[in-house]
């Protein structure tokens, strides 16, 4: 069973920094593209970036400059790093992967169950 774990949020003022992580484990046969999501109160979940296996990676404009995604191929991890954060950034972030796993032909979308971020003014 496939399973992502973030990990990493927690409340900072603004201006801070933080880094969010997200481990795939289970039977992996290979991953595609990993990413961020977040959801405010109120708000429709966004996708805030994406790195694919290959190519270039995507930011939201309201992130950009501010927020890195990177990747750990070898140990399925995806990770966020967020600076200057505004409290507008405040919003559950969750981690969003396309996994095949061992023994299936397909790839299918796989989330996990979402971080906490809160950036106080």
């Amino acid at each position: 069973q496939v399973q992502l774990v973030e990990s990493g949020g927690g409340l900072v003022q603004a201006g801070g920094s933080l880094r969010l992580s997200c481990v795939a484990s289970g039977s992996i046969f290979s991953c595609n593209h990993m990413g961020w999501y977040r959801q405010a109160p109120g708000k429709q979940r966004e996708l805030v970036a994406d790195i694919p296996t290959s190519g270039p990676t995507y930011y939201a404009g309201s992130v950009k400059g501010r927020f890195t995604i990177s990747r750990d191929n070898a140990k399925n991890t995806v990770y966020l790093q967020m600076n200057s954060l505004k409290p507008e950034d405040t919003a559950v972030y969750y981690c969003n992967a396309g996994i095949r796993p061992s023994g299936r032909d397909s790839y299918r979308n796989y989330w996990g169950q979402g971080t906490q971020v809160t950036v106080s003014s």
